[in-house]
């Protein structure tokens, strides 16, 4: 029962995607037609350490979708005190906050503001964070670079 509400859930979300304008600032597609493993790719906003870049997230959908929220990671490596060297991504929506109103667009366009706006009072790499609120310049040259090296 809860995997063809899930199976419908994704279907519905599939078309949504297909409609959208396409002015946000990521893309999803699926991996291997199959509607439970997405790929999406976010790019970094103008006027960021992370302008230009070019990052990979894999979206894993529970058969417990919606549920359950989906398993997100960063594939790109990325400078940021809200992933961690892994690639999970602290984001109250992937735990706590989660709703089954949200969908998979509103997910990623989430951890995409976190390009924008990172949260340095809950991060996953306390490095990164203790850097951000110490030296906004350091860390702005880190993420630069990284982004440079893993990202273009």
């Amino acid at each position: 029962m809860a995997l063809r509400v899930a199976q419908s859930r994704m279907k519905k979300e599939i078309g949504e995607m297909h409609a959208r304008d396409g002015t946000d600032n990521f893309q999803l597609s699926m991996v291997d037609d199959n509607m439970f493993h997405w790929d999406a790719t976010l790019f970094g906003p103008a006027e960021t350490p992370y302008a230009n870049g070019i990052f990979h997230l894999d979206v894993r959908i529970p058969e417990s979708y919606p549920f359950s929220p989906p398993k997100v990671r960063f594939i790109t490596r990325i400078f940021h005190c809200n992933v961690s060297p892994s690639g999970s991504i602290c984001v109250d929506i992937l735990k706590d906050e989660w709703s089954p109103a949200l969908t998979i667009c509103k997910v990623v366009m989430s951890i995409s503001s976190l390009l924008s706006e990172c949260n340095p009072d809950d991060p996953l790499n306390v490095d990164v964070a203790q850097l951000y609120r110490s030296d906004k310049a350091m860390h702005d040259a880190h993420a630069r670079e990284w982004t440079r090296i893993y990202a273009s």
